[in-house]
C-alpha cells in the first residue's frame, strides 16, 4: 500500500515538473498522512554514526553484488565484507539484502527419476566421487551441455581449483568437439604426474578418437543417469545457467559464445569465490598452491 502511495506522489511530482508548477509540501504531507512536525523533524535529523556505517556497508554490498554479476548471496557477501575489515554476521547481511531488495540467483535443483544398471565393465568409475584432489592436474572432469537446444558447451574442469581449463562451443555433437577441448587443455597444462579424466559414458567419450587423445590418462566414467558420479561438472553447468544464462534470450551461436566467454574468462575462473575453495577464486587458490610449493622448494634448496 505504501509503495502505491509513493508511486502516485512520484507521478504527481513529475507531472508538476513538466508543467513548470511547484509541488505544494502541505498537499503532499496530507496525501501521505504525515504531520508537518514529523516532516520538519525528518529534515532536521542528523544520521548517527551507526546509521552512517550501515549505509557504508550497504554500499559495499551493492558494489560486491554488481561485481559478482548480481550472483552472490549472504554467505559470500559476509566473507567479502570481512576481507575489508568489517565485523558482521551473515544474518545481518541477509537483513541488509532484504532491505535493499537484492538476492542471489536461484533455480530449482534437478532431480533424477530414472536409473540405469547396465554399465559396461570396460567403463569403470575410477574416480568414485573423490572430488577433492590434493594437487592440480590430478583429476579432470568433462561433459557436454546443451544450451537452449541448439549449441553445445564441451568443458574440462580441473578439480583441484575447480577451474574450467578448456571449453568449446559447437553447433553439433561431433566427437571432434570433445577432442578439440582435450587438446586445448593439454596445451595449457603441463602433465607430469598421473591424471584421471572423468566423463559421462556418451558416444563421444567412448569413441576411438577420444581414447587416442587420452591415451596417457586414466579414463573414468559416470554411470548413465547418475549425475552424482560427475557432480562437479553438473554443478558447474547449473551455476552457469542459474547465475548468467537464465537472464538472456539467446538468439544465435555468436551471442551464446560471447556470453559464455564473458562469464567463464572474465568472472568464473578469475573472480568468482567458491565455498569449497575457502572462498577464493580458482585462479587465486592455484596461485596459493604454487607459491606454497615454491617456498617449500626454496627451503629444501
Amino acid at each position: 500500500m505504501t509503495g502505491t502511495i509513493y508511486l502516485k506522489v512520484s507521478e504527481k511530482t513529475e507531472a508538476a515538473k513538466k508543467d513548470g508548477r511547484r509541488v505544494p509540501v502541505s498537499g503532499m504531507l496530507k496525501f501521505l498522512g504525515v504531520s508537518r512536525s514529523g516532516y520538519l523533524a525528518w529534515l532536521r535529523h542528523v544520521p548517527s554514526g551507526t546509521e552512517k556505517h550501515r549505509e557504508t556497508v550497504k554500499k559495499k554490498i551493492q558494489d560486491i553484488y554488481d561485481d559478482s554479476k548480481q550472483n552472490y548471496g549472504a554467505p559470500k557477501f559476509t566473507v567479502e565484507l570481512r576481507k575489508t575489515g568489517e565485523v558482521i554476521s551473515e544474518r545481518t547481511v541477509g537483513t541488509y539484502m532484504h532491505q535493499m531488495g537484492i538476492r542471489a540467483q536461484w533455480s530449482r535443483p534437478w532431480t533424477i527419476t530414472t536409473k540405469d544398471s547396465d554399465f559396461s565393465t570396460e567403463l569403470q568409475n575410477i574416480l568414485d566421487e573423490q572430488f577433492n584432489p590434493d594437487r592440480p592436474n590430478a583429476v579432470w572432469c568433462s561433459d557436454i551441455w546443451t544450451i537452449d537446444g541448439f549449441v553445445y558447451l564441451t568443458s574440462i574442469m580441473d578439480l583441484f581449483p575447480k577451474k574450467n581449463i578448456a571449453w568449446t562451443l559447437s553447433k553439433t555433437l561431433e566427437v571432434s568437439c570433445v577432442i578439440d577441448t582435450i587438446n586445448k587443455a593439454k596445451a595449457r597444462r603441463k602433465i607430469e604426474q598421473p591424471l584421471i579424466i572423468h566423463s559421462v559414458c556418451g558416444s563421444q567419450y567412448v569413441a576411438k578418437e577420444y581414447k587416442n587423445a587420452t591415451k596417457n590418462m586414466q579414463r573414468s566414467y559416470s554411470k548413465k543417469a547418475f549425475p552424482w558420479d560427475n557432480a562437479c561438472i553438473e554443478s558447474f553447468h547449473s551455476i552457469i545457467k542459474r547465475e548468467w544464462l537464465n537472464r538472456f534470450k539467446i538468439r544465435d551461436y555468436k551471442q551464446a559464445y560471447l556470453l559464455i566467454f564473458e562469464y567463464l574468462e572474465a568472472f568464473y575462473n578469475t573472480k568468482r569465490i567458491h565455498s569449497h575453495c575457502d572462498y577464493m577464486s580458482p585462479d587465486e587458490i592455484k596461485q596459493v598452491y604454487e607459491k606454497a610449493h615454491t617456498d617449500v622448494e626454496l627451503l629444501a634448496g
